[in-house]
């Protein structure tokens, strides 16, 4: 087991190198820079060479990377050209946010979709477990993206919920205040997981509710509810935590497009003004923050699935 947690530990490292490196390539590549996105043509020649000259983005692709490997090694990350801020603290900032978002969402998407797919397969022919799967594949139809249009729009409308941000102008900005603007981009990203859990997690107690040990076990006569949470449980969660870091790295990914639009401050809407005004150190943290996101949340679902199902480790 130590030696495939190293082996991933491993993986998880080339995975973050190989994305901060290739996304400092591919931003020094594209056409244009922050001084052609910021200055436009109101600038003369004599202005944006010497404001890319103050910046150091005047150097070839090749030396900028140098010089950002370089920073890496003592984990200086340069400054921001948007914010004039150290790119580090920026990011960190950034990355609690959402790292905050895809927590409440996973959570709420994981005791919910277990929850009710529980239900589900172990009712299978009842009409609520028949209900909760029509809403199940409607959910699934739905992207994040769509879903927070749609919870943005009944928040407006409705005046429940604050439309968007993290916090509120006015009044009271403590813990309420930001939970009450986490619910619209939580749910977005949480409703379309939690019905692709219920969906598996259905099927898989299904399932192993026919498998022969369970019918065996029943036979000696225990009761249902404890062979349904003592004996069929943890392997009708393996198909659901094989997929559970997968899901995850898709709950960053999604939380990227949901940010944008429920102008939560996280690391995907500081990622698209970066892109954006073409902030190279700004768009390198922003991936490397966002690769080790994704690979703590792909080294969380292994350490699921080997709790679940100790042959993985093999």
């Amino acid at each position: 087991m130590a030696l495939f947690f190293f082996r991933r530990l491993l993986f998880a490292a080339c995975l973050i190198f190989a994305v901060s490196s290739a996304s400092v390539w591919l931003v020094s590549l594209a056409p244009g820079d922050f001084v052609t996105q910021t200055l436009g043509t109101t600038g003369t020649a004599g202005e944006a060479a010497r404001l890319r000259a103050r910046l150091g983005i005047d150097r070839s692709a090749g030396q900028l990377y140098v010089a950002w490997l370089g920073g890496l090694t003592h984990f200086d990350l340069g400054r921001s050209f948007i914010d004039d801020r150290p790119v580090l603290a920026l990011v960190t900032e950034r990355a609690m946010n959402t790292a905050l978002l895809a927590a409440v969402a996973l959570l709420v998407a994981t005791v919910t979709g277990v929850g009710l797919g529980t239900y589900a397969g172990r009712h299978a022919a009842g009409w609520l477990s028949s209900l909760i799967g029509a809403g199940s594949l409607a959910l699934l139809s739905v992207p994040p993206l769509l879903m927070s249009l749609l919870l943005v729009w009944i928040a407006a409308r409705t005046r429940w919920l604050p439309v968007g941000g993290m916090r509120s102008a006015v009044g009271e900005q403590g813990p309420v205040d930001v939970l009450r603007h986490l619910v619209a981009p939580a749910l977005a990203l949480a409703l379309p997981m939690a019905a692709s859990f219920e969906r598996l997690q259905a099927r898989a107690v299904s399932d192993t509710l026919r498998a022969r040990f369970v019918l065996a076990t029943r036979a000696r006569g225990v009761s249902d509810r404890w062979v349904l949470w003592r004996v069929a449980m943890k392997p009708a969660l393996r198909t659901l935590a094989a997929v559970y870091g997968l899901a995850m790295a898709g709950l960053f990914s999604g939380s990227f497009a949901v940010e944008v639009v429920t102008a939560w401050p996280g690391l995907g809407r500081l990622m698209v003004d970066a892109l954006r005004l073409r902030d190279v150190s700004l768009v390198a943290g922003c991936a490397l923050a966002g690769s080790v996101l994704l690979a703590m949340a792909t080294l969380l679902g292994d350490a699921l699935l080997v709790l679940v199902d100790p042959r993985a480790s093999e």
